[in-house]
């Protein structure tokens, strides 16, 4: 196997422990021919230029502003020069070997748009957080993982094709993201990357799961549990993804639905069994929609120049 270049992009924002800690196991893998771009995302509190200090292999940028994920993994991707892209959450850690089945299976097979690892978690490293997904459910826009929280007994050794890659860890070539542009930046935070797959299936080629690459995934350390913030950003992107994603009568019963059932429970569960910021948080994401209503730029897709 020919052992092409791959670009490692990476977003921190503030905890550059938890970046260093990635990088540290990068620098244990046994594929070599790689580049690796830090992204720092305009951390406000904690000074990322240890990340560089320590690192000097390393592309690192610092942004003027904080540009979300998909905002922070673009600029890594105009910097890039691989000819695939792997995009990993700085809150992971990787096994020396992860990389080659990866580069393997899409040198295999030119129809692959994106590739994702068995992904564990690092603190359970038997239990599996993603193994493959399914589709989204039009009505609700939810979705679910195989294997999700399961032992692994290797009931998941097999690659398959997948309705959706994660977004902690997830490869592509460059030539599909110069065929179908850029993660969604209109999303800020959750669902851009089920918006890139499922432009990248209506482009025509498969997403995979490879059960022999591993990643050990530490979970939202930046953006914590249950928080107003994720309680936003969660139903705003769920929202935009319908809007972005569904046509026709599908679209119309999808909105309906949301409407006259989903808004209004989610609205009273945050009222009544949630603190009263989580219901502030949903008003916002309810306005924000208003506002934006008829917005072209909510359907616009950066490209790479």
């Amino acid at each position: 196997m020919q052992n092409p270049l791959v670009s490692l992009i990476t977003v921190n924002y503030n905890h550059p422990e938890v970046t260093l800690e990635l990088l540290e196991s990068l620098r244990r893998i046994t594929y070599k021919n790689i580049e690796i771009i830090v992204v720092d995302n305009a951390s406000p509190i904690d000074d990322p230029a240890i990340i560089k200090q320590s690192y000097p292999e390393i592309i690192f940028i610092q942004t003027s502003e904080n540009l979300g994920f998909a905002g922070g993994n673009n600029v890594g991707v105009r910097e890039a020069k691989g000819k695939y892209l792997l995009f990993i959450n700085n809150d992971t850690e990787v096994e020396p070997g992860f990389l080659e089945p990866l580069v393997a299976k899409c040198e295999a097979d030119r129809s692959i748009g994106a590739v994702s690892p068995k992904i564990k978690y690092f603190y359970q490293p038997d239990t599996i957080q993603f193994s493959g997904q399914a589709p989204i459910n039009h009505f609700t826009m939810r979705s679910y993982g195989y294997g999700y929280g399961v032992v692994d007994k290797g009931q998941f050794d097999t690659d398959t094709v997948t309705h959706f890659v994660h977004g902690a860890a997830m490869m592509m070539p460059m030539s599909v993201i110069k065929q179908v542009g850029l993660m969604p930046e209109c999303y800020f935070l959750y669902y851009e990357e089920l918006d890139w797959c499922s432009r990248i299936k209506r482009a025509g080629y498969q997403l995979w799961y490879v059960h022999n690459s591993i990643v050990l995934h530490k979970e939202s350390i930046s953006t914590g549990k249950m928080t107003p913030f994720k309680t936003y950003y969660m139903n705003r992107s769920r929202l935009l993804y319908l809007r972005r994603n569904l046509k026709g009568l599908t679209f119309l019963v999808a909105t309906l639905y949301q409407v006259f059932l989903a808004i209004p429970k989610n609205s009273f569960i945050f009222l009544f069994k949630s603190s009263k910021g989580h219901f502030k948080a949903y008003a916002r994401v309810i306005g924000w929609h208003l506002q934006h209503l008829f917005s072209k730029e909510i359907h616009s897709n950066p490209t790479l120049n």
